[in-house]
């Protein structure tokens, strides 16, 4: 099926690795132009060079998101390199464990900037270019904003926001035609999630603890899946979609997990 992508200018937070670098590669053989963003310049290089490599076009910007002059240099960058921007994937961000019982409210503060305030800062910039375009946003969420984790207030509340500014956004929006959707993602095996679960004295064990928990096959869902459904709300083929939150987790959030 032909997504009407190819020559699309799509801006990637944290789309140098896991479920983001999965959205770039899955754009880029498209034919669309991901235009990565990352603080991180060997795993921007990286994936940069690999989508070369298979002769695909990109664009790419170092920048530290919770900054907002970096954030407007990286969209400036974008528009000096390719002259559009037809769509944005808000991405980046991390589980970083900030708790009520144990927690600082100068880490959840933190964990919010970090995790929340930078989606609506490269909302904020795009929109120009996304007015001109009728153009879509899709905002990568967590299951933890609707079920909740445990230690984790900071990413949980932030999540819960994301939810939150997609629904607004796409009222907001509606007069100019962009779509905003979020896609939330529960048990995803991306090299973050792999790192955690090391964390744990028997990794194999707690692994196969979660995946048992897991209707739909009782398996991971892949960041090829998250891609897959990024790049449909990013299409006109899902043009009459906007305002929803669309969990790809196997069922993890809402089936029965003794099924």
């Amino acid at each position: 099926m032909d997504l009407y992508l190819k020559d699309k200018v799509i801006i990637v937070t944290g789309g140098s690795a896991g479920i983001g670098r999965g959205i770039s590669m899955a754009l880029a053989k498209e034919g669309a132009i991901p235009f990565i963003i990352g603080r991180t310049k060997e795993k921007v290089d990286a994936c940069v060079k690999e989508i070369q490599a298979l002769e695909g076009k990109v664009g790419k910007a170092y920048a530290e998101l919770t900054d907002a002059h970096e954030c407007e240099n990286a969209v400036k960058s974008a528009l000096e390199q390719f002259g559009q921007i037809d769509g944005l994937v808000n991405n980046a961000g991390v589980n970083d464990s900030v708790g009520l019982e144990h927690g600082l409210v100068e880490g959840f503060v933190k964990s919010l900037h970090k995790n929340l305030t930078h989606y609506y800062t490269m909302a904020k910039l795009v929109l120009p270019e996304l007015k001109k375009n009728k153009g879509a946003i899709v905002n990568i969420g967590s299951k933890t904003s609707v079920t909740g984790q445990g230690g984790t207030s900071g990413y949980a509340a932030a999540n819960g926001g994301r939810n939150a500014l997609t629904r607004e956004w796409a009222v907001e929006l509606l007069p100019y035609s962009i779509r905003v959707n979020a896609i939330i993602v529960a048990e995803c095996y991306t090299p973050l999630y792999d790192k955690w679960i090391k964390t744990f004295d028997n990794p194999e064990e707690k692994l196969a603890e979660i995946t048992k928990n897991i209707p739909l096959e009782n398996r991971m869902t892949s960041e090829q899946e998250i891609a897959d459904t990024a790049l449909f709300l990013l299409s006109s083929r899902s043009s009459h979609t906007t305002g929803q939150l669309l969990y790809v987790d196997g069922g993890y959030t809402h089936l029965d997990r003794s099924l």
